[in-house]
């Protein structure tokens, strides 16, 4: 009966979610604190369910209890232990728990780290919190239950997919979901202030943190992603712009473009109201994400399930959410929307004209997204837009913020000093102007790699420039705070990012052979010699593996081993071969047997040298760092703040003892 227990305990953590999301509303509403103080014992209560919900479906998985439908699906006798425990998000049902606990964790340190928040403003917060969990366990139970019941039990199961048999399954949904997930601290922190209205930008501070965090978690589960896409899949590439990758994209963008506005909004008071709009916006792209992976409207290789009902209740939800905050945002936005006027030459437009292309591109990526359900419905075909409509507008619209992105640090809030940004400018533009001309000697032509020097250089140096100039006028102890310290992390981060994605696209050379023993193929400077082929068996498969020598100038640099994979249910799943380095990656992938003349033992294979690969990835890690760091600066801690809505509360308590 341990299955039905599991169901038992998210039926429970409904109506604890129920209970934290209806009752501390009543009560910040009638000012009754005994209401607003179930929020917290609510959400533990409902964190506790869901935990043990989720470890009942772990041990299913571990014990092969076939007797449930979903542990049958995803796995057999066969599955080592280590994906049994990644199986369970590997599909559907299991994912859905994952992101309900995620949420519950979020929930939980947000009312462990809230206790200095006035009281009915963090009563509204976990509220909102309390309602978005309503309507994921409810998804749940009604039409995604992981413990239902598979009679007769087979004796073996299916098994999980081979593409998520990889130490990558373990890490990049739960980094992914945690930043998903995250922006729903600052979406119940928007609302919230909608609802109240009077605290004006003071949630803004109390919110940066959560936001940093959520965003940083976000980038990681992405760089996860693209390293996990470029190691498995054997095409080398790194990005596809496939729907599902720009479903965890657009948060991703507009949760960039609110960490500044919000930002603005604490330093100067304005963009109020926009700020409110970018935390509706981040989580509902989050909700929407959800809906594309899993409703089936849209072919990915990512996608989890095509079921019309689920996509149904999805669409329901992301409607409620979306609408809801809209409708509230639209009666009481005026409220909060005020500020100080900007000036031109400030840091504030400076972030604000980054913050409206992160914006504009998100809105960019989310039309060639759904383009091709709007094709449809105007009966004009499936339409299909891929690279060439993504690979054109974002950098184009990313242009003005990689221009700007030097300058920035270097404005005060206010007005900046025009003579420190003449001198800065003549610096960066010399340096990047110098380093472009020496790479143009190294990377015969390549105006792509060319411009990616001087783009990176131009930013780089920026930073560093910033960096020395707080070194040298500001006294010890003050010169890096967390938050200037994580934007540095992260500015560098978008230099490194850059010039490792121009440079791997304009220079990768790509060689699709067929190579029978003992032949050689010449790639940049190395030599790929094919050695044959001999079969290998691993926990659950069986594989042809390839031997690839590779030479440089005749002396050996690697051995590599990619391999041809068979899974028990017949699937086949080519492993590719890397030799990683810092400047260039040496990737082979095996293809299929075939004949080379007489030659017996030929294969087809791809072979790739893509230099400066790793600094995508280096690039994204410094600007998740960066968000961490940020988000551990002193000032966010929270101090005991009291609201005008606080004294009210007392004196109705006061009436009522009288």
């Amino acid at each position: 009966m341990t299955p039905e227990l599991g169901q038992l305990a998210l039926i429970l953590a409904l109506l604890l979610a129920l209970a934290q999301g209806v009752l501390p509303l009543i009560g910040a509403w009638r000012g009754n604190r005994a209401l607003m103080a179930v929020a917290r014992p609510a959400a533990a209560g409902q964190a506790v369910f869901v935990a043990i919900a989720f470890g009942i479906l772990v041990w299913a998985f571990l014990r092969f209890d076939f007797s449930v439908q979903y542990v049958a699906d995803n796995s057999n006798l066969e599955l080592p232990w280590y994906y049994r425990i990644a199986a369970v998000w590997g599909a559907h049902e299991g994912s859905l728990l994952l992101w309900i606990m995620i949420l519950n964790v979020w929930t939980v340190a947000l009312a462990a780290f809230s206790q200095k928040l006035p009281e009915v403003f963090a009563s509204r917060v976990l509220a909102v919190m309390g309602l978005v969990a309503v309507g994921f366990l409810a998804f749940i139970i009604f039409t995604s239950n992981p413990f239902g019941r598979l009679l007769p039990m087979p004796g073996d199961g299916a098994d999980l997919n081979p593409v998520l048999q990889d130490p990558g399954m373990t890490f990049h949904p739960p980094m992914l979901y945690m930043g998903y997930v995250g922006f729903s601290v600052a979406f119940a922190f928007s609302i919230a202030a909608l609802l109240g209205g009077e605290l004006e930008q003071a949630w803004v501070r109390w919110a940066r943190p959560w936001t940093n965090v959520a965003w940083a978690f976000l980038t990681c589960g992405i760089v996860a992603g693209s390293w996990w896409a470029y190691a498995e899949l054997g095409w080398g590439g790194w990005w596809f712009w496939d729907p599902v990758e720009n479903a965890s994209f657009m948060p991703w963008l507009v949760g960039l473009a609110l960490i500044h506005a919000q930002a603005i909004t604490e330093k100067r008071g304005s963009l109020r109201a926009w700020t409110i709009l970018l935390s509706i916006f981040a989580f509902s792209l989050s909700l929407l994400g959800t809906f594309l992976v899993r409703s089936g409207v849209l072919t990915s290789v990512h996608a989890f399930a095509s079921d019309p009902r689920r996509g149904v209740f999805i669409l329901a939800f992301l409607t409620i959410i979306v609408g809801g905050s809209l409708l509230l945002y639209a009666l009481r936005a005026p409220k909060v929307a005020a500020g100080k006027p900007f000036n031109l030459l400030s840091r504030e437009t400076a972030m604000l004209i980054g913050n409206l292309m992160f914006a504009v591109a998100a809105a960019m990526v989310l039309l060639g997204t759904l383009f091709p359900l709007i094709g449809d419905a105007l009966h004009m075909g499936r339409i299909s837009v891929g690279p060439p409509y993504f690979g054109f507008l974002f950098p184009l619209l990313m242009l003005p913020v990689v221009l700007l992105l030097p300058f920035g640090p270097f404005l005060r809030w206010g007005k900046g000093d025009a003579g420190v940004l003449k001198s800065m400018l003549l610096r960066v533009t010399i340096a990047a102007l110098a380093c472009a001309i020496v790479a143009a000697f190294f990377v015969d032509g390549h105006m792509k790699a060319i411009v990616g020097v001087a783009a990176a250089v131009w930013i780089g140096v920026g930073v560093l420039l910033y960096a020395y100039k707080r070194w040298r006028e500001v006294p010890r102890g003050r010169r890096y705070p967390a938050e200037m310290a994580g934007m540095l992390l992260a500015h560098f981060g978008v230099a490194v990012f850059v010039v490792g994605v121009l440079l791997s696209e304009s220079l990768s050379v790509t060689s699709d052979v067929r190579m029978a023993p003992g032949q050689t193929q010449h790639i940049g400077s190395y030599d790929f010699r094919f050695d044959g082929a001999h079969r290998t068996t691993g926990p659950n498969w069986r594989a042809d593996q390839g031997v690839v020598t590779v030479t440089r100038d005749g002396k050996d640099i690697a051995v590599m081993h990619p391999q041809k994979r068979t899974y028990p249910r017949g699937q086949v799943q080519t492993e590719s071969a890397v030799d990683a380095g810092i400047t260039r990656d040496l990737y082979v992938a095996l293809g299929e047997p075939m004949d080379a003349g007489n030659i017996a033992g030929a294969w087809s294979l791809r072979l790739y040298y893509k230099p400066f690969v790793r600094w995508i990835w280096a690039g994204g890690l410094l600007m998740m760092l960066g968000g961490f760091v940020c988000a551990a600066d002193k000032r966010f801690r929270l101090k005991r703040t009291v609201t005008r809505a606080e004294p009210a509360i007392e004196t109705r308590l006061q009436e009522t003892r009288a």
